[in-house]
């Protein structure tokens, strides 16, 4: 009896336990955010009132009466996306007109011309690393820049409150996710797709049904190492191809000069084979690719096996023809 009560007291108690750690782990998360909250400048949460929700209160001036609205989701912004990303340390009025500040809106600010990349990083040596300028350069070439012209821009694909930049030690499959994400965004969305493009949504799945193994590929490689143009000074392509030219043979990606190393995989170690002899040895931190990773080693090895086989056949073959030669004498 002894035995079984001390046993249900220890349960008990790792329990309670476990349901205060759970607790002081959500309270700590609950405090974070609300410490990043108020670290929100007083402006910019007057603004979020209504563009942080999914609901906001409409009032009159003249006669103070109020009206509930939906707030439209691309007018929407997430607090907690916008506070860890890239922009997120700015004012609203850093990049909108300080017109905004007066509720409800004036239709003039409804003209407003949008800021783009180079409006702040062209010219600014602090950000020569990235290399805007080569990207605009890229991007006026690119199928979206011709097709598309003025009613796509930056913002298309990074959305200014939200878009977060992807280091170097970032998980490919992390990166895969975020950057077909963005492709998604109108290539997955028939609305916003045929509202920009003036033409039905393309099925992807059954575009690309020539593509064996559909689920691996879009899971571990972007869109962009297919349809865009590599270029060795940006970090991301964004010269994007017309569908003809979008890589189509296995070979490209399937071999020891993989593409793959010029683009999903250009931030990694740049050498040819790792400390156990893969070519592309980078790769395999990350996924397998058949014909990328082969080994310099097993290579050698099976050259050797092969020669030597071939050198047991043809000592064979030399003597029977030997004992063949004796025998007929």
């Amino acid at each position: 009896m002894t035995h079984k009560a001390s046993k249900k007291l220890f349960i008990k108690t790792l329990t309670v336990t476990t349901i205060l750690l759970i607790f002081v782990a959500l309270g700590s998360v609950v405090t974070a955010s609300d410490k990043k909250a108020r670290n929100l400048d007083e402006e910019s949460r007057k603004c979020l009132k209504c563009h942080g929700e999914a609901r906001y209160y409409l009032t009159d001036t003249a006669s103070g009466d109020s009206v509930k609205m939906k707030m439209y989701a691309e007018l929407r912004i997430d607090l907690v996306n916008y506070l860890n990303g890239t922009h997120g340390a700015f004012k609203c009025t850093d990049c909108h007109s300080s017109d905004y500040t007066t509720v409800p809106h004036p239709a003039s600010v409804k003209f407003e011309t949008d800021y783009t990349c180079l409006d702040c990083h062209g010219g600014d040596e602090k950000y020569a690393s990235f290399h805007f300028e080569t990207i605009d350069e890229e991007y006026a070439r690119s199928v979206h820049a011709d097709s598309l012209g003025t009613d796509f821009n930056c913002w298309s694909c990074h959305n200014p409150h939200s878009y977060k930049l992807t280091g170097p030690k970032e998980k490919v499959v992390n990166k895969v996710a975020i950057d077909n994400g963005m492709c998604l965004s109108c290539h997955g969305n028939s609305i916003k797709f045929e509202n920009l493009a003036d033409k039905e949504i393309p099925n992807l799945i059954n575009r690309h049904d020539w593509l064996p193994n559909q689920a691996l590929h879009f899971k571990n490689v972007r869109c962009i190492d297919c349809h865009g143009a590599q270029n060795d000074s940006l970090s991301v392509a964004h010269l994007i191809k017309p569908k003809k030219n979008a890589v189509r043979k296995c070979v490209e990606c399937h071999s020891t000069n993989s593409i793959l190393m010029s683009s999903l995989y250009k931030h990694a170690v740049r050498e040819k084979r790792n400390q156990l002899g893969f070519y592309n040895g980078v790769i395999t931190n990350e996924a397998y690719i058949i014909g990328a990773n082969r080994n310099y080693y097993l290579n050698v090895a099976s050259i050797i096996i092969f020669a030597l086989a071939l050198l047991g056949i043809a000592i064979h073959s030399t003597f029977r023809i030997l004992k063949h030669r004796r025998n007929a004498d």
